[in-house]
């Protein structure tokens, strides 16, 4: 029997510029840049939270594959990403885009194979 699973990415982005962790719309720009680069399937709209005030934005996509979530921490210049896909995927470069985008100094990717039998 093949072994079937599928993979986790549970990524930590350090000394991002403030202000796009308070911006919906920047975020929205990370998202749809995972989602089109990765050849993911949105089964709905993003879910969006902004915290009152200077905190952060609370996202949620959900896929076909499963799911996209970021949680920013502006008074801490950091970003938590987390992609799970139902399949095996190509890696996505985080390092490089989050750099890009949001200003990363240090980017963190973990990922977790998540087999579905034992």
């Amino acid at each position: 029997m093949e072994h079937t699973g599928g993979c986790e990415w549970v990524v930590e982005a350090h000394g991002c510029d403030r202000e796009p962790l308070c911006d919906i719309a920047r975020l929205q720009q990370v998202f749809s840049r995972i989602i089109a680069e990765a050849g993911l399937h949105p089964v709905a709209e993003p879910v969006w939270h902004k915290f009152p005030g200077e905190g952060g934005v609370t996202g949620l996509a959900l896929l076909s594959e499963s799911h996209l979530a970021c949680h920013t921490f502006p008074e801490y210049r950091s970003v938590c990403l987390n992609l799970f896909c139902c399949k095996p995927r190509p890696e996505w470069d985080f390092e490089s885009r989050l750099k890009e985008m949001l200003g990363a100094s240090t980017v963190i990717v973990r990922r977790i194979d998540r087999p579905y039998g034992s």
